[in-house]
Protein backbone atom coordinates (compact mmCIF):
# COMPACT_ATOMS: atom_id res chain seq x y z
CA UNK A 1 0.00 0.00 0.00
CA UNK A 2 1.63 3.69 -0.36
CA UNK A 3 1.75 6.21 1.78
CA UNK A 4 -1.33 7.88 0.69
CA UNK A 5 -3.25 4.78 0.75
CA UNK A 6 -2.25 3.99 4.34
CA UNK A 7 -3.16 7.89 5.05
CA UNK A 8 -6.62 7.60 3.70
CA UNK A 9 -6.91 4.40 5.31
CA UNK A 10 -6.37 5.67 8.66
CA UNK A 11 -8.72 8.48 8.45
CA UNK A 12 -11.34 5.98 7.80
CA UNK A 13 -11.04 3.99 10.77
CA UNK A 14 -10.12 7.61 12.65
CA UNK A 15 -13.75 8.92 11.17
CA UNK A 16 -15.23 4.94 12.63
CA UNK A 17 -13.99 5.23 16.21
CA UNK A 18 -16.12 7.96 17.76
CA UNK A 19 -19.55 5.81 16.80
CA UNK A 20 -18.07 2.60 18.32
CA UNK A 21 -19.05 1.96 21.99
CA UNK A 22 -16.70 2.35 24.73
CA UNK A 23 -15.01 -0.19 26.26
CA UNK A 24 -15.30 -1.33 29.70
CA UNK A 25 -13.19 -3.92 31.77
CA UNK A 26 -16.01 -6.23 33.38
CA UNK A 27 -14.45 -5.35 36.66
CA UNK A 28 -15.90 -1.87 36.52
CA UNK A 29 -19.67 -3.53 35.80
CA UNK A 30 -22.28 -3.24 38.16
CA UNK A 31 -22.97 -6.18 39.97
CA UNK A 32 -25.53 -8.01 41.99
CA UNK A 33 -25.32 -10.91 44.36
CA UNK A 34 -27.99 -13.82 43.03
CA UNK A 35 -31.33 -14.66 45.39
CA UNK A 36 -31.00 -18.39 44.84
CA UNK A 37 -27.18 -19.38 44.55
CA UNK A 38 -25.49 -15.76 46.66
CA UNK A 39 -22.88 -16.02 43.95
CA UNK A 40 -22.15 -12.02 42.56
CA UNK A 41 -22.92 -11.73 38.83
CA UNK A 42 -22.42 -8.99 36.75
CA UNK A 43 -24.31 -6.78 34.67
CA UNK A 44 -25.26 -7.82 30.92
CA UNK A 45 -25.86 -5.78 27.96
CA UNK A 46 -29.40 -8.10 27.56
CA UNK A 47 -30.16 -6.90 30.96
CA UNK A 48 -30.15 -3.60 30.46
CA UNK A 49 -33.34 -2.10 30.29
CA UNK A 50 -34.59 -4.10 33.30
CA UNK A 51 -31.53 -4.48 35.37
CA UNK A 52 -33.26 -3.25 38.74
CA UNK A 53 -35.68 -6.04 38.52
CA UNK A 54 -32.93 -8.76 37.93
CA UNK A 55 -32.51 -11.18 40.68
CA UNK A 56 -31.11 -14.27 39.46
CA UNK A 57 -27.47 -15.15 37.86
CA UNK A 58 -29.16 -17.18 35.37
CA UNK A 59 -32.54 -18.77 34.27
CA UNK A 60 -31.67 -22.17 36.76
CA UNK A 61 -31.72 -20.09 40.11
CA UNK A 62 -34.31 -18.18 38.72
CA UNK A 63 -36.75 -21.85 38.01
CA UNK A 64 -35.02 -23.65 41.34
CA UNK A 65 -35.79 -20.19 43.58
CA UNK A 66 -36.50 -21.53 47.16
Amino acid sequence: MCKAGALLAGRLFAARLPNMAKMRKKSDLPKKTCATCGKPFAWRKKWAEVWDEVKYCSERCRRSRA
